[in-house]
């Protein structure tokens, strides 16, 4: 009897530090590491819902590292660095086809198109056409293989224009140093996310005459990812992350720009108010972010197209073997029901 008295004392002492650790649970708050592919207002959600509180509802305390690319992004979640991965789901894809029995799961979809405009150097803001506008022009639109230049690439051909035919890619400037290249002298065009794109011009050094998202239509350009064993043993974290990101998409589609502005402001040091004010006005315009954060099946079919159609993917992959649409599906129902 007394061996059975201690060994379920032990029992119960060994779950204590289980369910204190539950997400919306009172005693502690679990740390999710997030890696991003980027920092940038294009993920505004994210970073309103941070600042509302909204994750620590769930429970949660989000670490944001900004890995600076989709494949460090990607490296992190594989090596167990970091717990969701946040970029392109390209990068997944690539694991993928590549035959890894490793594949992290895409569980929510915070964009769902292009985030850039495209600059130029001239004000055409009214005549722009995407078949003439460009014809034997240069632009500077990223690296050769990354989706924002094979967003773009996919573009031109849908209007007739091909590298090296009669517009010209230039592909030989780093992402990072594009606008700083374009502002120097290359290029005839220039892609540019926001606030870039709205500083560019209200300095008055360009243009913006598109928006690449509008032309592109949806594709899901920026998604959330994990191991599937992290979610198998996690799906409170995952449902408690996806709400408070949901929660701040309804924030903010429906607050005033100025005051979504203002919340987001110790986020961009560096970046006054009126740019984040003016960033947030340009994608609720192109309707950036994807409420429901739910991927589906033809938007992934475009951004296989994109892929494909770059000469960069080697076979097509199944949607299901790469996206889980369960755990946005109920907490969109749930907040919306």
């Amino acid at each position: 009897m007394k061996k059975l008295i201690i060994a379920i004392l032990c029992l119960v002492f060994a779950a204590l530090p289980l369910a204190a650790c539950t997400p919306g649970g009172e005693d502690e708050i679990k740390t999710i590491r997030v890696s991003e592919v980027t920092h940038s207002i294009f993920y505004a959600p994210m970073y309103a819902a941070d600042a509302l509180g909204y994750f620590e509802d769930e429970g949660l305390e989000i670490e944001l590292t900004n890995a600076g690319g989709a494949d460090a992004v990607m490296a992190a979640v594989l090596s167990g660095g970091a717990d969701i991965g946040f970029c392109g789901p390209e990068a997944a894809l690539y694991v993928l086809i590549g035959g890894s029995n490793n594949v992290p799961k895409v569980f929510g979809q915070l964009t769902k198109r292009d985030g850039s405009f495209l600059v130029s150097r001239v004000d055409e803001a009214d005549t722009f056409d995407w078949s003439t506008s460009l014809e034997g022009k240069e632009i500077l639109a990223g690296r050769k293989g990354g989706v924002p230049a094979m967003t773009f690439e996919y573009i031109l051909n849908e209007h007739g224009l091909y590298d090296g035919q009669n517009v010209t890619m230039n592909y030989d400037i780093n992402f990072n140093y594009m606008t700083a290249a374009f502002e120097s002298g290359t290029a005839d065009y220039c892609t540019m996310f926001e606030p870039g794109a709205s500083e560019y011009e209200k300095a008055g050094k360009g243009y913006v005459v598109a928006a690449v998202g509008e032309a592109s239509g949806e594709v899901p350009y920026t998604c959330y990812m994990a191991r599937e064993n992290y979610i198998d043993a996690n799906p409170a974290v995952i449902e408690g992350f996806l709400r408070a990101v949901m929660r701040g998409i309804i924030y903010i589609n429906g607050t005033d720009d100025a005051e979504a502005a203002q919340l987001l402001l110790p986020y961009f040091d560096g970046t006054s108010a009126d740019s984040l004010e003016t960033s947030l006005r340009s994608y609720k315009e192109v309707d950036a972010w994807q409420e429901d954060m739910t991927m589906t099946e033809a938007s992934f079919g475009r951004l296989q197209d994109i892929i494909e159609n770059a000469g960069e993917l080697e076979k097509r992959a199944n949607f299901a073997d790469l996206v889980d649409t369960s755990f946005s599906s109920a907490v969109y129902q749930e907040l919306n029901g």
